[in-house]
């Protein structure tokens, strides 16, 4: 997957849809939980590699999480946290690159941070530096 540049509107037009694949993601994984607390750590890995055998007995569910979340990296956004449902969309403020950041719950994209700070780093967005 590559990482692609979002404007603030471009991202803020994508959110609808990474919200529901991000609502998909969620379900499957508290429906894996559930099912198998013990193999939720490896799927959580293999969810970014292509999958793993020990999926064997969730495997309609891992396969939906699988699928929110490619769908979300082939739109070119981040998955940084799948148990917090946290992404962020690649942008640019004031000539350096940062993150658009969202997550599982929020309404809008109302965030961001530098590259190198996570959500802890959160900010307010001012729609006028973007």
């Amino acid at each position: 997957m590559q990482a692609r540049y979002y404007t603030l509107n471009e991202a803020k037009a994508a959110l609808p849809i990474v919200k529901a694949l991000m609502e998909q993601v969620q379900e499957a994984r508290t429906e894996i939980i559930r099912l198998r607390p013990d193999i939720w750590p490896v799927l959580q890995k293999a969810a970014h590699n292509g999958g793993n055998a020990a999926a064997g007995t969730v495997y309609s569910q891992f396969n939906k999480l699988e699928s929110g979340v490619k769908g979300i990296l082939n739109m070119g956004i981040l998955v940084k946290d799948i148990d917090k449902g946290l992404i962020d969309f690649l942008s640019i403020r004031d000539g350096r690159e940062v993150y658009l950041c969202w997550k599982h719950g929020e309404d809008e994209l109302s965030f961001w941070h530098d590259v190198n700070e996570g959500y802890g780093g959160r900010q307010p967005i001012d729609p006028a530096d973007f």
